[in-house]
């Protein structure tokens, strides 16, 4: 299909970066974009370099003094930096860590760009969906909170109403908050159960405040979680949600980080969910949205296993209508093995011998069940239990 969809890259991307030791690295965002063009899904045309966000555009989520902490962080003392949830084991301070985070920003907003101005269908910056930066503090590898900050973007320069969609293993806590007394953006997160796992937030009892009231939607979902159950809850809650919201634009945050080969999280998804994820998210673009759909990336740990395959199935979907299958590209296996510490996958999907075997297999069903039935009595419209998408 030759659809008008935009990859935002540039390799400045990968300048925002902890360490060597962090788990959190943006190779994974290049490993990518090499698989897809690989796999002959990406050309150069399709690819747009991002801008940078200014100042002004950050402010509309994050306050000016943690904008001015985080552009002196190297000059200013550990006890000062600690309140703006700098310097931490988390989020350690970097070089040009203001440039760096200010570069993902404007990547999102230059996806935002090619759908809401320049007329593409989507558009993708698997290097953003930094969803824990809160207005006055870092947290969670989070600086600049882009997927806040771009519907805050599309909230006062479109006045549309923005449908959040969080696939991340972890509660897209800081997206929740900054919208939480808002009607005009429903955030809906699916992530493993607090209880277990960072940020500790996401219940179902999480449901907004003032005008906001009823627009705040949490799948929290049980450890060991395996692809039945996740893809069931989610396809029925995301299209219960979007029915109840009839949202204008949706922006995906596309966190891969609940699969069973992720060192940080303890669900047990495979290859499988990745490929429903996108489809339940085109499906509802085209059917609310006029095809308005912004895909950004998020968690993910395991960034030679899981994490390209993950969202480049994103993009498949978003070009495409379907995700692929088969074998990867063997140009694209055999160039990154020499530098893999792990055995690079051969296929689209995972192994069935691979997959784990869960004794709770059932129970964790029953409950997460349990939970979505607690979660769509807010959308029901004849309830008046919440108020209707304005």
């Amino acid at each position: 299909m030759n659809k008008n969809i935009k990859f935002i890259f540039d390799h400045s991307l990968l300048n925002y970066r902890f360490n060597d030791e962090h788990p959190f690295n943006q190779k994974r965002v290049i490993l990518t974009k090499e698989l897809l063009k690989e796999s002959g899904q990406l050309t150069e045309d399709q690819i747009i370099p991002p801008r940078v966000a200014s100042d002004d555009e950050i402010a509309l989520i994050h306050d000016l003094a943690y904008i001015r902490a985080v552009k002196s962080a190297n000059r200013m003392a550990q006890e000062d930096l600690i309140k703006f949830g700098i310097g931490t084991e988390d989020t350690p301070v970097f070089s040009n860590m203001h440039e760096a985070a200010a570069q993902i920003v404007g990547a999102t907003l230059s996806a935002v760009e090619a759908v809401m101005i320049d007329g593409a269908q989507g558009a993708v910056n698997f290097a953003g969906g930094l969803h824990h930066g809160f207005k006055q503090k870092a947290s969670g590898f989070c600086i600049y909170n882009d997927a806040a900050i771009a519907i805050k973007y599309i909230r006062k320069k479109f006045d549309l109403k923005v449908l959040y969609v969080d696939t991340d293993a972890h509660h897209g806590d800081g997206v929740q908050w900054a919208f939480y007394d808002d009607p005009k953006v429903c955030t809906f997160s699916i992530h493993e159960t607090g209880r277990y796992l960072f940020p500790g937030t996401g219940n179902v009892n999480e449901r907004g405040i003032k005008e906001g009231h009823g627009f705040s939607f949490n799948l929290p979902i049980d450890a060991f979680t395996q692809d039945e159950s996740y893809i069931s809850i989610y396809e029925n809650a995301l299209r219960e949600i979007a029915d109840f919201f009839q949202p204008d634009v949706i922006i995906t945050q596309n966190g891969a980080d609940s699969h069973f080969y992720d060192p940080l999280t303890h669900l047990s998804g495979s290859m499988a969910i990745y490929e429903k994820i996108p489809e339940v998210a085109l499906e509802i673009s085209k059917l609310y949205c006029d095809g308005k759909w912004i895909a950004l990336g998020g968690g993910g740990y395991d960034i030679w296993r899981v994490v390209p395959r993950a969202w480049a199935q994103v993009w498949n979907v978003m070009k495409d209508e379907h995700p692929l299958h088969g074998d990867l590209p063997a140009t694209w296996t055999l160039k990154w093995q020499k530098e893999a510490p792990v055995t690079l996958p051969l296929t689209w999907h995972d192994p069935v011998e691979e997959i784990p075997v869960i004794p709770r297999k059932i129970e964790i069903e029953e409950k997460n069940n349990g939970t979505l039935m607690n979660l769509l009595k807010y959308t029901n419209k004849k309830s008046g239990s919440t108020r209707i998408g304005m």
